[in-house]
């Protein structure tokens, strides 16, 4: 019998000791938004979870499956939206006194640290904030907020600074999926320049053939990185139609690398523009393979390759491309 007590005290010592398990919680508040009002917790293009503002307030509950992790919290048409790091805690939301945007996100470690970056950066200009971030990433290097980062910014900041960068990584934020990408980045970037040799590489086509950006060797050829979403892409394709008609008998070429990652996107915005070249697309988005080769940070984008094979212009456009095209090919 005494045995079976102290087995029983033994037993009821150590559930008084174990800690109740800090799960997510997120509690609302916004200011004019009507009840009825759905908003959704959105991660990687995944409907996380959905609840309804009634009386300004709103609550989730959900169980997530990383932690942290970078959402968007949003309306369904997009009227309001907050990017925020969740993280497996209790954590509050107030946009009472702000525009929901600008709500104050309290509880999680990595939305803190992002909120105190952007309020240093909001109003300074694009090379300040940039170094102001580059400087969070080299002190922040167990922060998946850093791995985010530098995974956005590692095309603009070149191979060197960002090998610099990734190497002081924690062994988990090197292995998460932003780190994940940057290490993709610094294996295959090669980033040529002008006067070096292009570097080849194949992808497939709208018929998923192999194509190869050699195959076009002896011609002279315009690599071109764009996309079906980008405004800029677009409205500059009516003129490419024009130069392609122009100087394509005479030995020009347009091989053309698309940053979708949806397929029908991409193939209706090649009819619609009525794109005759040459395309291919890995439908990795902005993770395609010859964009990190290229080190493409921002599309339009483009590397003009003379027909023996060095890159003799970048980012060519409209008169400055039929010029430079004039020129060469006589």
């Amino acid at each position: 019998m005494k045995k079976l007590i102290l087995g029983l005290s033994i037993i009821l010592l150590g559930s008084c000791n174990e800690q109740k398990k800090i799960e997510f919680s997120l509690e609302g508040k916004t200011q004019e938004i009507e009840n009825g009002t759905v908003i959704l917790l959105d991660g990687d293009n995944t409907i996380l979870d959905s609840t309804i503002i009634e009386n300004n307030s709103f609550a989730f509950h959900t169980d997530l499956t990383k932690s942290p992790k970078q959402v968007i919290l949003r309306t369904k048409d997009y009227s309001h939206y907050r990017y925020l790091w969740l993280e497996d805690t209790i954590m509050t939301f107030d946009a009472s006194k702000s525009d929901f945007s600008n709500a104050e996100v309290t509880g999680s470690y990595e939305e803190n640290l992002s909120q105190e970056l952007s309020k240093e950066t909001d109003s300074l200009p694009r090379d300040k904030r940039l170094k102001m971030e580059m400087e969070f990433v080299k002190n922040h290097p167990n922060s998946i907020h850093s791995s985010y980062i530098l995974s956005v910014y590692s095309a603009t900041w070149g191979k060197e600074k960002t090998t610099e960068l990734y190497k002081n990584f924690s062994s988990e934020n090197k292995n998460n999926q932003y780190g994940k990408k940057i290490s993709k980045y610094i294996e295959l970037n090669q980033n040529p320049q002008l006067g070096e040799k292009y570097v080849d590489f194949e992808m497939k086509d709208t018929l998923g053939n192999i194509r190869k950006l050699s195959n076009l060797k002896g011609r002279v050829v315009l690599l071109e990185f764009w996309a079906a979403w980008c405004g800029p892409c677009r409205k500059e394709n009516p003129n490419l139609v024009k130069t392609y008609e122009k100087f394509h008998p005479k030995g020009f070429e347009i091989f053309a690398v698309s940053l979708d990652d949806n397929k029908d996107n991409w193939i209706k915005a090649i009819k619609d523009d009525g794109l005759i070249w040459n395309h291919v697309n890995d439908l990795n988005g902005k993770e395609n393979k010859a964009s990190l080769i290229y080190g493409i940070s921002g599309i339009p984008d483009n590397f003009l390759i003379s027909e023996n094979g060095e890159i003799i212009g970048r980012n060519l456009r409209g008169e400055k491309l039929n010029q430079t095209l004039n020129e060469i090919l006589q």
